[in-house]
């Protein structure tokens, strides 16, 4: 079966309290933010003893871990906060075992001078990727050293926001601890939004055999010039029992991480997973 969990950052509290509160949201797993009022991996180094002591936690509560977020943006213009970046999500990697999956997440980044991740026309450049390509080749063969693997997540707005650009840079990466983490809306852009259904199996057919976690969010037209808003799942126009029937079809126990969502949206988002996978007999 389809395990329905999500990212603990929805939840800003103590280790204790978040785990409290996802527990009683019915949640069977988490993609794990080391973001907590108690131990934040953004603001301390994180020793093996602490990053032990926060798995522990979750394997007491019966909480798989099956991601680490070490988001980033790699290829900040700024090269002091790009070299920060770089430092720090090789240090979510040192400790991706010690915290219970060797699974780290990032999207690629933007060379967008005013946001981490907006769209920039730079991105678009061949210069562009041959800079992400390099970092993405050093972080991964970092993580294949302490026992990692990268999952990426493409996004439209970043240098890497296509099918054919993931395919792209699994060629030129070249090395097995490299992996996707399947989430469909990333790629929607104004221009494919009008045939969701096929752009959605297009990604599968393309993408299928690196998946190894889901994200559950949606999709609709944003009346601000053409662009598209990412609301909780359920709340656009994403099929989703197509999704989680082409899920099922290639990863019948993928974990699916609900995310985009307030606190309080939380109950809903799950309820109407739950009547999907049950929908579908997954």
């Amino acid at each position: 079966m389809i395990s329905v969990g999500i990212f603990t950052r929805y939840y800003p509290d103590t280790i204790d309290e978040t785990i409290r509160k996802i527990k009683a949201d019915g949640m069977g797993c988490v993609q794990l933010d080391v973001q907590f009022k108690d131990c934040d991996a953004a603001k301390e180094y994180l020793t093996v003893k602490r990053a032990n002591e926060v798995r522990d936690k979750f394997r007491d509560a019966n909480l798989p871990v099956v991601a680490v977020s070490g988001y980033a943006n790699l290829v900040s213009p700024d090269p002091v906060k790009r070299d920060k970046n770089i430092r720090y999500i090789k240090m979510m990697m040192d400790r991706a075992l010690d915290l219970g999956c060797p699974y780290v997440a990032s999207e690629t980044g933007t060379l967008n001078l005013e946001s981490d991740w907006a769209w920039d026309d730079a991105n678009a450049t061949e210069c562009a990727y041959e800079q992400l390509a390099e970092v993405v080749h050093d972080v991964v063969a970092h993580g294949r050293e302490v026992g990692a693997t990268f999952i990426l997540e493409a996004c439209a707005s970043n240098i890497i926001g296509s099918v054919d650009q993931v395919l792209r840079l699994f060629s030129d990466v070249n090395l097995p601890n490299m992996k996707v983490i399947c989430d469909p809306t990333n790629f929607f852009t104004p221009q494919n939004v009008s045939d969701a259904d096929g752009q959605l199996r297009r990604i599968f057919d393309a993408l299928a055999d690196k998946m190894v976690v889901a994200h559950a969010k949606d999709l609709k037209p944003s009346g601000d010039a053409g662009g598209i808003e990412f609301p909780a799942p359920g709340l656009g126009i994403l099929n989703y029992d197509l999704y989680v029937k082409l899920l099922a079809k290639y990863h019948p126990n993928i974990p699916l991480i609900i995310e985009h969502i307030g606190e309080g949206g939380i109950p809903r988002a799950k309820a109407f997973l739950d009547g999907v996978l049950k929908r579908q007999g997954v």
